[in-house]
């Protein structure tokens, strides 16, 4: 059996997480989300890895820093949210 040892130790801190809630991102989506039905369970809020779904009279989507991955859309219990082609 062979022994590596290293010269230079090799990792890093995350200071924060990374999300687009710090730089907009809509420029270069190709999908949009597109709240049709909301019965205000508040799913996609929750699972949205961005952090930019609220919940008002409905599910308001803050498209400025939405990726457009499609996870709103794929929690919805009554697929109220519909994935678009984005118009640019």
């Amino acid at each position: 059996m062979q022994i590596i040892t290293m010269k230079y130790s090799v990792g890093a801190t995350i200071e924060e997480a990374g999300n687009s809630v710090l730089n907009k991102t809509s420029s270069w989506r190709v999908l949009k989300p597109v709240v049709e039905n909301c019965k205000k369970c508040g799913l996609c809020a929750t699972f949205c890895p961005e952090g930019i779904i609220r919940i008002k009279d409905m599910a308001i989507i803050d498209y400025d820093y939405c990726k457009g991955c499609g996870i709103c859309a794929e929690e919805c219990p009554i697929k109220g949210i519909k994935m678009v082609l984005e118009n640019k």
